[in-house]
């Protein structure tokens, strides 16, 4: 059963999702969501995504390496991870005894100690949570600049089809259990179903404002924000 505060499932076709046409891209919108209370509730509540509840780990979905965008993101984590100052970094030493990513090519960051090698844990004096995010506040900057795309942009999905050799749609939506794949199936994972991170003191459109910027322009977001 779908609570009050919970979206309840997407349905591209739903005509009260905002459709608009920029260019050569039509994007369709998870309007529920966007108006819904969700809030990310790492450290405060979140199961992780062991079969298990794992709440007491606060690893949020970082128990695995974050997959990244080519090679001109792993350029850019790379860079960005030998400025952190270790004070801020738990895993500082593993970094530069091995690395940050999980192989040759960089395709995904590396995993230490079950979690993401920039997861700063529980107790650390320079701060729990990615060590990324952190470094990039104490710098005066938005994290959105520092971290791989997949975890500023989670839980935002954006399914992307060709329409035309010219054209495409883009359905922008909450992330679900089965875009985990067929892990997701056992994950323990609470994040956009059910109604536990529902609980949030204003809409996605406004809490998650910046990261929507980003990946739709200010154009559409602004069209988009006037609709919702």
């Amino acid at each position: 059963m779908t609570s009050a505060s919970t979206p309840a499932p997407f349905d591209a076709n739903d005509s009260a999702n905002p459709v608009i046409v920029d260019g050569e891209v039509t994007w369709t919108f998870d309007a529920q969501f966007l108006s819904s209370n969700w809030t990310c509730i790492w450290g405060r509540g979140c199961l992780g995504i062991h079969d298990e509840p794992s709440e007491d780990l606060q690893q949020g979905c970082c128990s695995v390496g974050a997959e990244l965008d080519g090679e001109d993101e792993s350029r850019m984590i790379s860079a960005f991870a030998a400025m952190i100052d270790p004070s801020l970094f738990q895993f500082h030493d593993a970094a530069l005894d091995g690395g940050v990513f999980a192989n040759e090519k960089a395709t995904n960051t590396r995993v230490v100690d079950g979690a993401c090698i920039f997861l700063n844990r529980p107790g650390f004096a320079g701060g729990a949570g990615c060590a990324l995010h952190l470094a990039a506040v104490e710098s005066g900057e938005s994290p959105i600049d520092w971290k791989p795309s997949v975890c500023w942009q989670l839980p935002i999905k954006i399914d992307w089809v060709e329409a035309s050799p010219t054209t495409e749609t883009a359905t922008l939506r909450r992330w679900s259990r089965a875009d985990w794949g067929d892990e997701g199936e056992t994950m323990a994972w609470c994040c956009t179903e059910g109604d536990r991170a529902y609980v949030g003191d204003r809409p996605v459109i406004e809490s998650l404002a910046a990261e929507l910027t980003e990946l739709v322009g200010e154009e559409v977001f602004v069209e988009l924000k006037r609709r919702l």
